[in-house]
């Protein structure tokens, strides 16, 4: 396995390049520094003509629990141009992009997951996007992909009150394909190393094809959520709301 640094773990097989966040004692947390790596792994991996699909997955028990909120706290606004070029290389990235989400996804865990192609998700994953809580604002395009994903009412439920949907929810609603007993999540593997028999010249048209009809609307709605997350950061009711929840992160 390549060692991006110890925190990303990424190995390129059958066609496969399988990108794992690697900090399970953080519930691996995203600091920026992990944004630009993963962001250099999948520039790297659409010009390599061996990459067919880009997985992301994670070690330990949760999927991700988001933005590294301590890491972000020290250059809140360089976090958040590091965030907005991420977003943007998914929404241009052009292989397949999966997720096959191994335990709880939080924040930006969750709201990404609207502009991958496919995801996969263990029977123990959740989904929660607790923004109103911290005061912070839809993220991950997920202002524009939720309402359509999920209807408008269930991603109201979401994206103002944190609602936290479970694999099965999800898989009902349509953000995620398939769920798997978390004790068999290496079906997944199984299931995608069937890849190298299909025809990836008409894999990569497709993409292409369903994709194009909503990368402008994507850029742009990126572009507009970051601006109003850095208004919000701006604000003195965001910064103790964040210092709260340092705080009550710190006692447990």
């Amino acid at each position: 396995m390549t060692h991006v640094n110890s925190f990303i773990l990424s190995t390129l097989e059958n066609g496969i390049q399988k990108v794992v966040l690697n900090k399970p004692a953080r519930k691996n947390a995203l600091s920026f520094q992990m944004y630009k790596e993963l962001k250099m792994l999948l520039n790297e991996s659409a010009k390599n003509n061996k990459v067919l699909i880009f997985v992301l997955t994670a070690n330990g028990d949760f999927f991700s629990s988001g933005n590294d909120i301590t890491a972000s706290m020290e250059s809140l606004s360089v976090s958040i141009d590091t965030i907005k070029e991420l977003i943007d290389t998914i929404i241009m990235y052009p292989k397949l992009l999966i997720a096959v989400v191994n335990g709880p996804a939080i924040g930006i865990a969750t709201t990404i997951l609207g502009i991958f192609d496919i995801v996969y998700a263990s029977d123990k994953a959740y989904f929660q996007t607790p923004f109103s809580s911290l005061g912070l604002v839809a993220e991950g395009c997920s202002s524009y992909t939720f309402p359509r994903l999920l209807g408008h009412s269930k991603a109201g439920d979401m994206l103002y009150l944190g609602y936290k949907m479970n694999a099965q929810e999800a898989k009902q609603h349509g953000l995620v394909s398939q769920v798997y007993n978390h004790d068999s999540l290496e079906e997944v593997w199984n299931y995608l190393n069937k890849i190298s028999t299909l025809s990836s010249q008409s894999i990569l048209a497709t993409k292409r094809l369903v994709s194009r009809w909503n990368k402008e609307i994507l850029l742009k709605v990126n572009e507009e959520e970051m601006e109003e997350l850095k208004k919000l950061f701006e604000s003195p009711e965001l910064i103790q709301r964040l210092l709260n929840f340092l705080s009550r992160k710190n006692k447990l």
